[in-house]
């Protein structure tokens, strides 16, 4: 099983960005029906990320990141790279997609994915806002064709 999670938030322009490709993707699959591919928007809530991964042989994470790096640079880095175990907190909005990878691995041992792969978009603008900036809506269109090319390529098999 493949699970794909778009991470993000809708209000706030461009960290929308893995939501926004996660909901492209389960259109896609309705029209391309794959019964060995799952697609979340799993939104702001990291602990979500965690369960919906348990299971999946592979996952891909998609969001966007703030690193000063040029608008709508797209990372695509393995999973084992992100992982953090949270800091003690009492606050599960503290409980971020990074720490889920790592609390999953943890907890779920052998049904967790081992291969998991984060797609990274480089944010323009992450203030109050429904629109993605143009170089982000490229850069999503980029990573949605990728995403979807790998899901039409293994349609019958390692998943």
């Amino acid at each position: 099983m493949l699970t794909i999670i778009g991470c993000g938030n809708l209000n706030r322009s461009d960290d929308a960005v893995g939501v926004i490709i996660a909901q492209r993707l389960q259109k896609y699959l309705a029209e391309n029906p794959h019964s060995k591919v799952q697609v979340y928007d799993c939104g702001t809530a990291g602990m979500e990320v965690m369960f919906q991964a348990r299971g999946s042989k592979e996952l891909i994470i998609i969001d966007a990141s703030s690193t000063g790096s040029e608008p709508g640079a797209v990372f695509k880095v393995p999973g084992k790279e992100l992982e953090a175990l949270p800091e003690p907190s009492y606050n599960l909005h503290d409980f971020r997609w990074d720490n889920a990878l790592a609390a999953g691995r943890k907890i779920f041992q052998n049904d967790f994915p081992d291969e998991v792969t984060v797609y990274l978009i480089e944010a323009v603008n992450l203030t109050l806002g429904l629109e993605l900036s143009p170089a982000i809506k490229h850069s999503a269109d980029l990573v949605f064709e990728e995403v979807a090319a790998l899901i039409s390529q293994n349609n019958e098999q390692k998943f």
